[in-house]
């Protein structure tokens, strides 16, 4: 598991629930990047691990990967590492590919390298990314991908590899294709996260407003906690197998917004149009919401 992430942090939650012992790998980084798991510690003030421990690696590192494999012999692993932000892969191409792209495979590697082809099982986080130009609807299992950032391209690369080796070397490997999924845990720079915290912060007086990129962007929205233990379920399985999970309902970014003034008793009304639209408050006039091209993606999915 990559630790520090949202899902990782819930499918460690979920785990230790089990009676797992759990070994994470996390990036070391110059700031404490342990925040999300802080309180699965068996003495959080202490950082005293119980049956969740750590390990420093990295997805672009495959020495340390194979050290951490065959000393751990995990009987489960699941590829949650990942440079998740769509927007932000199309800056950062070349280290989404090794991270997303060619990390999956140094994994897959390492797995071979120490000899646990057949012992271990294997979830890679495939992405619903994958199908961006939407090829039919609803999208399924066999439904044509078509990715539309660096993001889902890397990924691709990603969910092939791990068929590759479920089909050359019998390793029980999935790939679970999930839609988007949120939490209080997610990151505060993607847009559900940036909503709440914005919303959060004019009703505390913080905030007059913010800006957001496409109001009409469409996103099936389920919820993390949710989507790790279907993770989990992907691999008690008799027989591996690739699944889509999702929701099966779309909202737009507009509505979510909405719905978020509504939750501290103000009503967005919308003036305007493309990038000169505003989000005013009914009430008290105020614009609270902009619109700024630099959030819109180059190619929408």
């Amino acid at each position: 598991t990559s630790y520090s992430s949202q899902d990782g942090s819930y499918l460690a939650e979920f785990l230790l629930e089990k009676g797992y012992e759990v070994h994470g790998i996390v990036r070391r980084s110059s700031s404490f990047n342990t925040g999300r798991i802080e309180h699965l510690y068996k003495n959080p003030q202490a950082h005293i691990e119980g049956n969740m421990k750590l390990h420093y690696g990295d997805l672009t590192d495959s020495t340390c990967l194979v050290k951490i494999i065959n000393e751990v012999k995990p009987t489960e692993i699941y590829n949650l590492g990942a440079q998740s932000h769509v927007k932000i892969s199309f800056d950062l191409a070349e280290y989404t590919a090794d991270v997303d792209g060619v990390g999956t495979l140094r994994l897959l590697d390492a797995i071979k390298t120490c000899g646990l082809i057949n012992s271990v099982k294997f979830y890679q986080a495939s992405t619903s990314e994958l199908f961006g130009k939407v090829q039919e609807i609803p999208q399924k299992e066999t439904t044509p991908f078509y990715p539309r950032s660096p993001y889902g391209a890397a990924k691709l690369y990603a969910y092939w590899i791990v068929v590759n080796f479920r089909e050359a070397y019998n390793l029980f490997a999935v790939n679970g294709i999930l839609f988007n999924h949120e939490s209080p845990r997610r990151g505060s720079n993607f847009v559900t996260r940036k909503i709440s915290r914005s919303v959060a912060k004019i009703h505390l007086g913080q905030l007059d407003c913010f800006s957001l990129g496409n109001l009409d962007a469409k996103r099936d929205w389920g919820h993390a906690r949710d989507y790790v233990e279907a993770m989990w379920l992907m691999l008690q399985t008799d027989e591996p197998e690739d699944f889509v999970i999702a929701t099966g309902e779309v909202h737009s970014v507009r509505e979510f917004v909405e719905k978020s003034f509504k939750h501290i008793g103000k009503t967005i009304v919308w003036e305007g149009k493309n990038e000169n639209e505003v989000g005013r408050c009914k009430e008290s006039g105020k614009i609270h919401v902009t619109v700024n091209h630099k959030y819109y993606r180059p190619t929408e999915v």
